[in-house]
């Protein structure tokens, strides 16, 4: 969990926390990305006389300069991503990111149920308990009965880049995405030709990697298509993990104007995990498949722009829980589920008049599947014990606006009408302001609502089951300021927030016995800053800190995290270095029923480097927590010390 609940009748010392954040919003700004700026070919009034910066999707649907967006959004390119030479996504989002954390428990693999790791939280808020969504290409990925995102299926092989929206982005995404979204674009082939790429690593506890992608650029035909196997067994006995990974992805261009595509990534991984250090399990084996697949159709003119696409998410579990080994009773009973998301979306962009962007659409989501216990032993040998079998249907609607009232000023307003056919109907509201100052500088001021729908876990599964919740809501406070010195050798930003919600789902006991009830609240406030700088041709150096205040603490979401890097790219030679600190992180929490609470403070220095040896041969190592800090991310999981893994590229 990364969130607080407590009931009601508690009080939160609200003055005092309003009071701290209104100083840091009065003493700081808000923060746009520091990364490298990418040219692009959105126009408005106010771009066709400044220069563009950075260009994301994520925060209007369509492509758009983050200086004119009143969102804050962190992006990673593909270049970084192909530096960390790790098959997940989620280490580097850990180090790139402000405000971002991501849970382990061993050199590779995540896993999920009980002792599951890759727990994404941003800002307090956690994707483990649906409030912040993971998409692809603008996709939602959740499973469909818990509400989480499948860590272990964020694979690099896919991404082109990865754009992070920092705060609610429920009005353009719905549900689950009151904390933020992480869109994973994925990778597409620019120019005519072929090419192929093929990546093999080994390194500490018996750790492989291997992926092989290969791309095609024929006329108006363009394939992408990659293939993985990763295996670790791990630093602790029974924690091996091994996973197979596809993914395929065709693009067709009937026109300048008009494109349809499609896609598919299939993922299987089979994991164990011994459980804590003070309660080790024996058996506890997971076998996981999860897949995605969508098509969609887009139109491209000059003054208009959208698209009308659909997806489909579906996943297959087969768990082990374990058992005490001093009890020497292994579990008579396997829990399965079958879950699946699909969803329909439409939207248009159209610019009506100079200094104008309108963008409307249409969403409908269903999510549902079945689980249930089946019996493998004993008289109850072959039984199958039902627990659920539900779906749930969601339709909305939204509009999002974006004006240019003055060169140096630009409105940004939008309202989603969200309809869920068991929790009702909410209004979802956003504006935001952001003036654009002289050089290269620009401060940004929103508010806006997030919201969540009470998942089909809460709502039917197991006893605190309720199918009377409600939405849970959240409102977020922003300010921003960035700035980008001449020719690009700097840029900085910080950003002061917060955010107060009400009406969480939390688990207490009524009339007896332990149910889900909408009773929980949460405050949070904070700052993060980031910074990037070219030294030279051959030297970068970049940094990100983020500070969290939680009225009350939650798992999994450091107070403070800093990150602080290098790169160096001579001739043959690319070396990068970073070291990160993580302080305040709870790993245990008095709430979470255990009555005790747990920190962590840790150091970590990771160092990766990279020999091109010919045209076609790349040589790279990659070396972690080289300081060997004894940690845990999770209570009761020691992560492992100073990793190393090499390997080899070949580009053909």
């Amino acid at each position: 969990m990364s969130w607080e609940t407590r009931p009601a009748s508690l009080h939160y010392g609200d003055n005092r926390i309003m009071n701290k954040t209104l100083t840091l919003i009065l003493l700081t700004g808000g923060l746009l990305p520091a990364n490298a700026r990418t040219p692009a070919s959105d126009s408005t009034a106010v771009a066709e006389t400044r220069p563009l910066h950075e260009v994301v999707v994520t925060g209007t649907r369509d492509q758009a300069d983050t200086r004119l967006m009143a969102t804050t959004v962190s992006v990673i390119g593909r270049e970084q991503i192909e530096q960390s030479h790790n098959p997940s996504l989620l280490p580097v989002l850990t180090e790139q990111v402000p405000g971002l954390f991501v849970t382990s428990r061993s050199i590779m693999g995540y896993g999920i149920s009980g002792g599951a790791a890759g727990g994404i939280s941003l800002r307090g808020l956690s994707g483990g308990s649906g409030r912040l969504m993971v998409l692809i290409d603008g996709h939602p990925q959740y499973m469909g009965l818990m509400g989480h995102p499948i860590a272990d299926a964020y694979q690099s092989l896919m991404a082109d880049r990865v754009e992070v929206l920092r705060g609610p982005a429920s009005v353009l995404y719905g549900s689950n995405a009151m904390g933020g979204v992480v869109n994973i674009i994925t990778r597409k082939m620019q120019e005519e030709g072929v090419k192929t790429d093929v990546d093999l690593g080994y390194g500490s506890y018996n750790t492989l990697q291997a992926e092989a992608t290969n791309r095609v650029r024929k006329g108006r035909f363009t394939s992408i298509a990659g293939i993985s196997y990763d295996r670790s067994d791990g630093h602790r006995p029974d924690m091996g993990f091994e996973q197979y990974g596809g993914y395929a992805k065709l693009g067709y261009a009937f026109s300048k104007a008009w494109n349809v595509r499609a896609d598919l990534d299939l993922t299987h991984f089979n994991a164990s995990q011994p459980g804590e250090t003070f309660a080790p399990l024996l058996d506890a084996d997971q076998r996981i498949t999860r897949g995605m697949a969508s098509v969609a159709v887009e139109n491209h003119y000059g003054k208009t722009s959208g698209a009308l696409s659909f997806f489909y998410n579906w996943g297959r579990h087969k768990i082990n829980d374990g058992y005490d080994p001093a009890e020497e009773s292994p579990l008579d009973y396997r829990f399965h589920s079958r879950d699946d998301m699909m969803g329909l979306s439409w939207y248009q962009n159209a610019r009506l008049f100079p200094g104008n962007q309108l963008t409307v659409g249409v969403d409908w989501f269903r999510m549902g599947g079945e689980a249930w216990n089946k019996f493998i032993a004993g008289e109850r040998n072959g039984e199958r014990q039902d627990i659920v079998d539900q779906a749930q249907n969601e339709v909305a609607g939204y509009v999002d606006i974006r004006q240019n009232l003055a060169e140096w000023l630009a409105l940004n307003v939008g309202l989603r009408a969200d309809h869920h056919e068991q929790a009702g109907t909410e209004w979802i509201p956003q504006a935001g302001l952001a003036f654009l100052l002289p050089r290269e500088a620009d401060i940004k001021l929103t508010a806006s609502r997030g919201f969540r729908y009470p998942l089909i876990r809460e709502m039917f599964m197991w006893g605190a089951a309720n199918p009377d919740l409600e939405a849970e809501s959240l409102w977020n406070y922003e300010v921003a300021f960035s700035q980008d010195v001449p020719d690009n050798r700097l840029s900085y930003g910080v950003n002061a927030f917060y955010l107060k919600g009400d009406n969480m789902i939390a688990t207490a006991s009524v009339d007896g016995r332990m149910r889900n009830v909408n009773t929980g609240k949460i405050e949070n406030a904070g700052v993060e800053l980031q910074a990037a700088c070219r030294i030279s041709r051959q030297w970068n150096v970049e940094a990100n800190y983020s500070f969290l205040h939680m009225a009350h603490p939650v798992i999994a979401a450091p107070e403070h995290k800093l990150y602080a890097g290098a790169s160096f790219r001579q001739g043959r030679w690319d070396l990068s270095t970073g070291i990160q600190y993580v302080g305040g992180l709870y790993t245990a929490v008095k709430n979470n029923g255990n009555g005790q609470e747990k920190q962590e403070n840790f150091v970590l220095w990771n160092v990766r480097g990279t020999f091109r040896a010919t045209n076609f041969l790349d040589l790279y190592v990659r070396g972690e927590n080289l300081l060997a800090q004894r940690y845990e991310t999770m209570a009761g999981y020691p992560m492992p010390k100073a990793t190393f893994m090499g390997g080899i590229h070949f580009r053909f």
